[in-house]
């Protein structure tokens, strides 16, 4: 069976695609070091197609519209521009509805592409261009720490990381959050109060990486207009140990915070990633694998918190305590309690 992955490494290189929705223009050239909100590649997004019949406006054949064209294709038109008229004193006027670029002519007809905005492509980590795709976007190469989560709002910024924790299972007192961290991406536990959100736009704060978040706050998170990534999942849950310790001895470093939404199956993950200087690139994580002994990796639970350990032994299709039966593996906890677990409910730290 193959495992799922979570990466939460001290060091490694990574390489991050970053792309636009659709075709568009890159900004960057290979080779190029960028910042985490340098734009790397624009495009066009939200365009609409009109369908204007020119032979049903003018009252003539499909076959009499060409010699009547007042524009080309490629044109830009304004509203109530004519596109074409039919000659003679009763001649008549086909103009265009809004603004918009001739894009086709035929059968009697124009289309017309109206609207758009321009949709902007960061490069979400700072790093170093190594691949160019097409007109659709980059490769990003860059070493440092990287931690990820289980959910986000799909914002991402940049920023110097604060803590406001004390310990992983604390709760984030919304108290806390003053004006000396305007600018800042704060770390914090678990998310009970609306006045959090509330208090980090009133700065602004440029991120929120917290341990939970209450159920009910999920609207919130999703307007807020700043990064917010959860580390462990709904309902009040702590940090796990190992994320713990790499967050809270980082304090202070600048702080990539990609708030993507996780899709497991394109293997996308929230994910906070700290610049670090090395004199040798070290190896990038683990991109796929399967359970085997020795592993470390995470338990999740709807009803427990995250807990860590090392996976000791697979133990096939098992009856386990609840009597569901599954396959399972024999977990050695942190605390050094043996559980025996289904392997839908692991996952590989990598």
């Amino acid at each position: 069976m193959l495992a799922p992955l979570i990466h939460i490494l001290p060091l490694t290189t990574l390489l991050r695609t970053r792309l636009l929705p659709e075709e568009g223009r890159l900004l960057v050239n290979v080779g190029q070091k960028v910042n985490p909100t340098d734009i790397v590649a624009e495009a066009v997004v939200g365009k609409k197609h009109l369908v204007v019949d020119l032979a049903q406006k003018l009252g003539v054949s499909q076959s009499q519209v060409a010699r009547l064209l007042k524009v080309k294709k490629g044109q830009q038109v304004s509203k109530d521009e004519v596109l074409a008229e039919s000659p003679g004193l009763f001649g008549r006027e086909a103009t265009s509805p809004m603004d918009g670029l001739v894009v086709a002519i035929g059968s009697g007809k124009i289309v017309l592409e109206t609207g758009g905005a321009i949709f902007e492509l960061a490069a979400g980590l700072p790093g170093v261009v190594v691949q160019l795709i097409g007109t659709r976007g980059v490769v990003i190469r860059a070493t440092g720490a990287i931690i990820q989560g289980l959910w986000g709002n799909g914002r991402l910024d940049f920023g110097q990381l604060h803590s406001l924790m004390d310990a992983p299972d604390e709760v984030l007192d919304p108290g806390r959050i003053e004006v000396s961290l305007r600018g800042s991406i704060l770390l914090g536990g678990h998310v009970e109060s609306p006045k959090v959100f509330h208090n980090a736009a009133e700065l602004p704060v440029r991120g929120l990486l917290i341990a939970s978040l209450a159920p009910a706050l999920l609207p919130l998170a999703l307007q807020a207009a700043y990064p917010v990534v959860v580390l462990e999942g709904f309902g009040r849950r702590p940090i796990n140990s190992s994320t713990y310790k790499l967050l809270s001895t980082n304090v202070k470093r600048e702080i990539s915070l990609n708030a993507e939404f996780a899709d497991r199956q394109k293997d996308l993950h929230p994910e906070a990633f700290i610049p670090l200087p090395v004199s040798q690139e070290p190896p990038g994580p683990s991109q796929a694998d399967t359970f085997t002994a020795g592993q470390m990796v995470r338990v999740i639970s709807l009803s427990k918190p995250a807990r860590l350990g090392t996976l000791t032994r697979l133990c096939g299709i098992s009856t386990l305590p609840s009597g569901i039966i599954a396959s399972a593996a024999e977990v050695r906890l942190e605390s050094g309690e043996e559980i025996l677990t289904p392997l839908t409910n692991l996952e590989v730290l990598g």
